[in-house]
This record gives structure tokens, sequence and C-alpha cells, in this order.
């Protein structure tokens, strides 16, 4: 290996550590920032273990008439299970799932079985009250989530080896400093469009300079990325105030409403964030494809000029933008189908469809998404003009 090989892999490796250190710095740090002494969950009541049943030892049925067709069939199943977690581990309670004919979801619960892993609570009311006090929850599922995510990673390094261990990096810090800090700052009060523009900038610097390191080919993609960005939160916020959005679209953003904080919560404000943080990831998408190829193009083609390379950005960028805006769009409504689908039955024309909130907040984040790839595409190309072409011939195999 040479001299300049080896000191380039060298500086690579201490850009690639200083990374990781400010990423779980600014993770850490910016937790305890917004958190304090306080818990990230604020939910008070019964405690919630994870066991797993033994034994199903009856069953029992009863109806409610309330006249005419309503009737609803209520069941109660009693079963026994050992403990998993908590100051209770090991032991065997018995427990109860009872299905509420009432609440539709009952409907569609499985009634358990020997070798099931569930939740259970344990109530202090029921205690008091002399009913069983261990009540079913839910089914655990974490587990089987676990297993398709380590299938995940498993194909991921063995496809991408090092870039696959930095993808991984990038996607745990990513998923750390959303859940660690930007939503724990809105829930503290701290302001949301601030701490959404936090994020979406730790995630792109700190994305790029994984995968990438720090190169001409990393500064062309940040730059494309934040210019995307800074697109797609404009247009946002002048769209939330002309189109007098209260960001009420559905009923989660009515209980934020009654959380017991200091602060109320702006929910225009988790609209503008969901839209940012949401085109973030399609954004540098686009801006990576077309700074890769159009690096590569000038590193293959030493005597192109920035006309050249810049048509050429453009023909490639044409070809990517068609089948990212259409992900965006597609990711939209697939997340919220059941809700489009509740909203077509039950609203009476097509006008009244199309204007309400829900539905508007939808095709906000898919338009505002589009347009900020479709802008991001020429400020990527024309800023990778400039910098790989400003000092003419490049010496190639240096990035």
């Amino acid at each position: 290996m040479s001299k300049q090989k080896k000191k380039f892999d060298v500086k690579k490796g201490i850009i690639w550590v200083v990374t990781v250190m400010i990423s779980i710095t600014a993770i850490l740090v910016g937790n305890r920032a917004v958190l304090g002494s306080s818990s990230m969950f604020l939910g008070e009541g019964d405690d919630i273990v994870r066991a797993t049943v033994t034994d199903v030892m009856d069953s029992s049925s009863s109806t409610l008439d309330l006249g005419g067709e309503a009737v609803y069939e209520n069941t109660a199943i009693a079963f026994r299970c050992m403990i998993e977690q908590g100051p209770s581990k090991g032991q065997m309670v018995d427990a109860e799932q009872t299905l509420d004919g009432m609440y539709a979801g009952s409907n569609f619960t499985k009634e358990v079985e020997k070798g099931d892993k569930v939740l259970v609570l344990y109530s202090e009311d029921l205690a008091l009250s002399g009913g069983n006090p261990w009540q079913f929850s839910d089914y655990y599922r974490f587990d089987k989530i676990i297993i398709l995510l380590a299938i995940f990673m498993v194909l991921i390094l063995i496809i991408g080896r090092w870039k696959g261990v930095n993808t991984l990096l990038s996607l745990l810090f990513t998923f750390a400093f959303v859940f660690m800090v930007f939503v724990p700052a809105v829930m503290a009060g701290y302001n949301a469009y601030l701490w959404a523009s936090i994020t979406c900038i730790f995630t792109i610097m700190m994305t790029l300079i994984l995968i990438n390191s720090i190169s001409k080919k990393t500064w062309a993609t940040i730059i494309g990325c934040v210019a995307g960005t800074i697109i797609a939160a404009a247009g946002t916020v002048i769209m939330t105030e002309v189109m007098q959005l209260t960001g009420f679209v559905d009923e989660h953003s009515y209980y934020l409403t009654l959380l017991d904080t200091e602060v109320p919560i702006n929910l225009t404000a988790i609209v503008f964030a969901a839209i940012v943080i949401g085109a973030v990831g399609a954004i540098m998408d686009v801006a990576m494809d077309l700074s890769s190829s159009l690096y590569e193009l000038s590193e293959h083609v030493p005597d192109i000029t920035f006309g050249r390379l810049c048509k050429s950005g453009m023909a490639i960028s044409r070809d990517i933008m068609g089948t990212m805006a259409n992900t965006l769009v597609l990711a939209y409504i697939g997340s919220s189908l059941s809700c489009i689908m509740i909203l077509l039955t039950y609203s009476t024309s097509a006008m009244d469809l199309m204007n309400r909130e829900v539905i508007i907040v939808e095709l906000l984040q898919a338009i505002i998404g589009s347009l900020a790839i479709l802008l991001t595409a020429p400020c990527t190309v024309v800023t990778c003009g400039v910098l790989y072409l400003k000092h003419g011939k490049k010496k190639t195999g240096v990035e």
C-alpha cells in the first residue's frame, strides 16, 4: 500500500471515530438537556410486564342486550402465566383476558393459548376491589420484530460490508436522536420548528460523513441536501399559513392537546416536523445518487466541461425523480390507508373528502416532498460542477 493511500485511510479512520463520538455525545447531551431528571415516558398507573401462558383454566361468556340489534357477547378467559420481568419475575400468577363485545378490537383478538407470549398488567384498583389484579393487556410481539431486524442487519452486513456497518450505525443514531432528543424536546415544550431543523441537520451530516467520510462528494451531497431541506421547510411553513391548517389531523392530535405539559404542544409545528423529517430521507437519496454519479463521471472524463457535467446530471436526475416522487406518495398513502378508507366511506362528496385536513396534510407531505426532490436535483448538480471541476483536471484515485 502506498504512503498516500495509507495516509488517506488513517485520515478516514480518524474522521469516522470522531463522527461516531460526536454523534453519541450529541444524543446523550441532547437527551439530558431536554429531559433533565424527568422520565422519557409520561404514563403513570398500572405496570405492564411480559409473561408466558402456562395453562388456560376456564372460559365463560355472557350476553349484554341493549335492545334492538345492540347485543354484545363478552368472554372472560382465566389463565395462568409466568412473569418474565419486573419485581414479580419468576412468579406464577392467575390472570384474566376479557374480550368485550362492545369494543370492536376484541372481535379480532385471539383467545390466549398455552405457550403464548403476552403482556399482563397489574391493577391496584382491581386488587383493592377484590377482583383479579392481573389482566391481559396484549400479545407480546417485539421478539418477532427483533428476529426480522436481525435478518435485515445480517443481510446489510453481507451485502454492504463496511458500508453496511456505517449504514446500520447511521440508522441507529438517527433513530436514537429522533426518539431520545427530538420527541422529548417537543413533549417538554421546546420549539418543534427548531428541533426538527436540528434533527435534519444532524441526520444529514452524520449519515453522509459516516458513509463517505469527508470529501468533495460528501460536501456536494450535504449542500444539495441542505438546499432541499430548506425548500421543504419553507414550502411547509408557507402552505400551512395559506391553507390555515390547525394540526388536528386525527384523534392522536386531540390527545396531544390533553397532555399535562407546562407548554401546550404546537400541532402545526408537529405537521411541519412530520413533513420535513419525512422528506429528508428521500432528499438524501437523490443528492447522494447524483453526487456519486457525477463524481465518477468527472473522474473518468477528466476533460469534461462544467456545462456538459451539469447537462449529464440533469439527465440522470430526470430518471431518479420520477421513481422517488412515487416512493413518497405511495409511502404516505400506505401509512394512512385505513384512515383514507374510513373517510372515503363517510364523506358526502369528493370535495368534502379532499378538503378534510388529514387528507390535505397527506397531500401536502407528498407534494412538498416531491417539490424538494425536484429542486434538490439542480442544486446538487450545480454544486457538483463547482466542486468537482474547480481545479480543472484532478488526480484520479483519491476522493
